[in-house]
């Protein structure tokens, strides 16, 4: 059986790259921080469509309870592995950074790179030893270009761009792909406060993109066509950038 991890996965990107990857024939494992309605409904959608999943609760920026976690799935699942790992939790706490409080800057980074780094480095040894495995790293355009307002959110994806070219060279020769995809504007509750009208302006595109469209670059990442892209960051941003 053939299991991918989607960190934050029962919402927005997350839930689409969870619902795509169910499709594709993975037993897909939803992350999840607090929001168990969400993760739960999103299972439910999942196993009504023919597909597997599980549900796995943990704060990616907790380094001993996301260990506790997987080091239980691992247990549970003995002899098995996850081959696939979509590093997509993430937070938003915009503000101007002359404004910005510690707590703000801290707790946005944390989720981004500490999650990063907490769940990649629990699965890796697996995948390297099965010389096969899939990370794809969800960052932002705002970690490419930076926008203002964002700069605590700019540094973490910016912070993961950097882990995702680093660690593909490490990992290429064993058959693990590490990329990361780069969306622009995308619909979703986390940017259901932004202004859509004013912000389509600036998008050659004129539109918002859709979570499934995210979710459909995922899934080729995560596929035999995609053995031989790694170390790429894909924006997805209607021409934005």
């Amino acid at each position: 059986m053939n299991y991918a991890l989607i960190t934050g996965g029962s919402r927005g990107i997350g839930r689409a790259i969870s619902e795509r990857l169910a499709k594709d024939g993975y037993t897909v494992i939803i992350n999840y921080h607090s929001n168990v309605l969400a993760a739960q409904e999103v299972k439910k959608s999942i196993e009504a469509a023919g597909g597997h999943a599980e549900l796995l609760p943990f704060d990616v920026a907790d380094g001993a309870a996301t260990e506790a976690a997987l080091k239980a799935w691992d247990d549970a699942h003995e002899g098995e592995h996850i081959s696939v790992l979509v590093n997509n939790a993430g937070i938003r706490r915009d503000g101007l950074l002359v404004f910005m409080s510690e707590d703000e800057w801290h707790d946005v980074l944390n989720t981004t790179t500490e999650g990063f780094y907490y769940t990649t480095h629990h699965l890796l040894p697996a995948m390297l030893r099965a010389r096969k495995g899939r990370i794809v790293n969800i960052t932002s355009v705002s970690g490419v270009s930076g926008l203002p307002g964002q700069a605590n959110y700019s540094a973490a994806k910016a912070a993961l761009i950097g882990a995702t070219k680093a660690l593909s060279k490490e990992v290429a020769a064993r058959k693990v792909t590490v990329n990361a995809v780069a969306p622009g504007f995308i619909a979703t509750d986390m940017t259901a406060d932004l202004n859509e009208a004013e912000l389509k302006k600036t998008i050659p595109a004129g539109r918002f993109g859709q979570p499934e469209e995210v979710a459909s670059l995922v899934s080729f990442l995560c596929s035999d066509e995609a053995a031989y892209i790694t170390g790429q960051v894909i924006e997805i941003a209607g021409g934005m950038g």
